[in-house]
């Protein structure tokens, strides 16, 4: 497919505002530069939401629980921003995560884990554990169900999400319900078709990653750490139901698709949707790419479907 004109005019936009790629800026650049977003992304739906902490491995972690109006229990997600694990935080990710809300009826808690590369890997994804296990334990005071209990998250986020379901089974932890990610990052490599097709001119670059992977490795060897890298994990038998968005134009098309294959021949319960013509990061940008907004029809229906299959 031709790249869809809501995108093309945003790339168009973009390069007017001579927006740089984030591999050219420092890292405070890239975080201000990330909250041009809000801007791009409509008018936000009204929903009840609360900030508080929850514990964590180094600290009390920020959150925000967003409630959707009707009575409980109610299914509860746990979500993951994205931003490369190095820039975004609540407020980024704030209008699409009460569309989520909204839409699926769940009670959704946004993490607000820490970035890097003032906190390398795995303090993210410590986090985003240490987050989930207490959501988990906590479903009814949050006036949800703890045997519905998911995790979801975009790009970077999508990861975290991925990984947490992955260490949610090894360590006996959570017994999640769904897994619903938009356009993760899988695996720590460039070398995909993807990445030789979009790797430049579509929002997010491949040069962008490679920089966001610097910041969140630091000097770590990576190796085949599959808290770090879904798609490098040995075993993915097991795994709750999966919802995985990729976007034609995205740099990360490929791995995001490799993974739900992987999850598949796993015997794991997938339902995965490339959006032809999007690119990567469209989940915020529905106020300049509304066609996009299928994206969230498609999470809830797989989500309803996810949390009927866990019966």
């Amino acid at each position: 497919m031709p790249l869809h004109p809501e995108a093309e005019q945003l790339l168009a936009m973009l390069r007017a505002a001579q927006v740089p790629p984030f591999e050219y800026m420092t890292v405070p650049q890239a975080r201000e530069a990330a909250k041009a977003f809000i801007g791009l992304q409509g008018e936000p739906e009204e929903i009840a939401t609360q900030d508080r902490t929850v514990p964590g491995p180094a600290g009390e972690i920020p959150a925000r629980v967003y409630t959707p109006a009707g009575d409980g229990p109610k299914p509860l997600i746990v979500y993951f921003h994205g931003g490369g694990w190095v820039i975004a935080n609540l407020d980024t990710v704030d209008n699409p995560v009460r569309r989520i809300a909204s839409r699926t009826g769940a009670v959704v808690v946004s993490v607000d884990y820490r970035l890097a590369p003032e906190h390398v890997y795995p303090a993210a994804f410590d986090d985003s554990y240490a987050a989930t296990a207490w959501v988990a334990e906590h479903a009814v005071e949050l006036g949800g169900d703890p045997d519905r209990v998911a995790v979801g998250g975009d790009s970077a986020g999508g990861t975290l999400a991925a990984t947490v379901a992955i260490a949610a089974r090894d360590r006996q932890g959570p017994r999640l319900a769904a897994q619903l990610l938009i356009y993760p990052v899988t695996d720590f490599a460039f070398t995909s078709q993807s990445y030789e097709e979009n790797g430049e001119g579509y929002l997010l670059t491949k040069g962008a990653m490679q920089w966001f992977w610097a910041h969140y490795l630091g000097a770590q060897d990576l190796g085949k750490d599959p808290y770090a890298c879904p798609l490098r994990a040995e075993d993915l038998a097991g795994l709750p139901p999966a919802f995985i968005a990729t976007a034609e134009f995205d740099p990360l098309r490929d791995d995001g698709e490799a993974y739900a294959a992987r999850l598949r021949i796993a015997g794991v319960d997938v339902t995965a949707k490339r959006y032809d013509g999007m690119v990567h990061g469209f989940a915020w940008t529905l106020g300049a790419t509304p066609s996009g907004a299928v994206l969230v029809d498609d999470l809830t229906a797989a989500f309803r479907h996810a949390l009927d299959v866990v019966r």
